[in-house]
């Protein structure tokens, strides 16, 4: 096998090609260059030839009658020589070569693929070429892209994307779960002032050409501190079974902490199960008791702060205020007197 290459040549890149052809074809020093504004007769230029990426590119020209010989060219390169095969690539193959046809073919087409491709043909009584552009079109591919992130809440937030493809693809971000059409971009940035956990979730990035589109994603995490629903009080009788419930919105998941008065309540403490399942916190009494009856308090911890509730456990006679936490207990003399007051203010 042969290569030429035209490396060394100071002039023009015509120039190359015919010191390519006079080593090919041994054609005489004489042989002439046109200049641009020559006749270009014999020098047929084709249209441009597009092609995507991985795809099988063939090449083709005529012939003619009295053709001594011919050959296939990428740059300065010779790449076919008739059927002698001069480029060591093991993608280029020939595929026809008669009176009528020169073809030949380079699978797996990749963007080095992509510029200027000459047939040389030598007849009897001068040389003529054909040449055509080759462009290469590349599916976009995300090469870069931000990583899941953790941040507290009220942080600045920015997503980069970054993308190769030819034509050159756009960019374009969005929230894509929980989704939310105000919150996007249409570039390779995307900024998130003052983040709020409201913006937390999964945010997609594409990336889009003529070919095709890529799209990855990134996952925000927003820590924020807990946040403890209002206690809702439990009346129980006595010997039955009693459970106060405590929730609790945190990320990362909060830790709960029970308290009666200032002592704090462990599990199994008194016969009392202490049972926390993500969000929820539950403290069951088995065998309510009178000591049992008061209030309650439920502390949810995170590494970002703390909140709590209180909840009061009472028995019947205790008539509770919604759900304040306290409880007021009504005697029978005193329902007495409330009603001869009533009485008292209709005369």
């Amino acid at each position: 096998m042969k290569m030429v290459a035209c490396g060394g040549c100071a002039a023009s890149w015509r120039r190359c090609v015919v010191m390519s052809l006079r080593l090919l074809f041994l054609l005489p020093a004489g042989l002439p260059v046109r200049s641009q504004g020559e006749s270009q007769s014999d020098n047929k230029q084709m249209d441009n030839i597009t092609i995507r990426q991985g795809e099988t590119l063939f090449l083709s020209c005529s012939q003619g009658a009295f053709v001594t010989h011919t050959a296939w060219l990428n740059r300065s390169s010779i790449l076919y020589a008739g059927e002698d095969k001069w480029s060591v690539d093991p993608r280029v193959s020939l595929v026809t070569l008669n009176q009528d046809e020169f073809t030949i073919k380079i699978e797996d087409v990749d963007l080095t693929d992509e510029g200027q491709y000459i047939c040389a043909v030598q007849t009897s009584s001068r040389p003529r070429t054909t040449s055509v552009h080759i462009i290469v079109q590349v599916p976009p591919k995300i090469v870069n892209l931000s990583k899941d992130l953790v941040v507290n809440e009220g942080s600045n937030v920015t997503l980069m994307c970054l993308a190769n493809g030819k034509p050159e693809p756009a960019i374009v971000w969005r929230m894509l779960s929980p989704s939310d059409d105000s919150l996007g971009s249409d570039n390779e940035v995307l900024e998130i002032p003052f983040i709020s956990r409201y913006r937390a979730g999964v945010y997609e990035c594409t990336a889009a050409n003529d070919i095709a589109v890529d799209t990855q994603t990134v996952e925000l995490t927003v820590n924020y501190p807990p946040s403890v629903s209002d206690g809702r009080d439990v009346g129980v009788t006595l010997g039955q079974r009693g459970v106060l419930e405590c929730e609790a919105d945190a990320v990362p998941e909060a830790d709960f902490e029970w308290y009666r008065d200032d002592r704090r309540i462990f599990n199994g403490f008194d016969g009392i199960e202490i049972e926390d399942a993500g969000a929820l916190s539950k403290l069951t009494f088995f065998n309510v008791s009178e000591a049992d009856y008061g209030n309650y308090t439920c502390v949810a911890i995170n590494k970002l702060g703390s909140a709590n509730t209180s909840i009061v456990l009472y028995g019947p006679g205790a008539v509770q205020d919604g759900n304040s936490g306290t409880s007021t207990v009504f005697t029978p003399t005193c329902l007495l007197l409330i009603v001869l007051l009533q009485l008292l203010l209709k005369f």
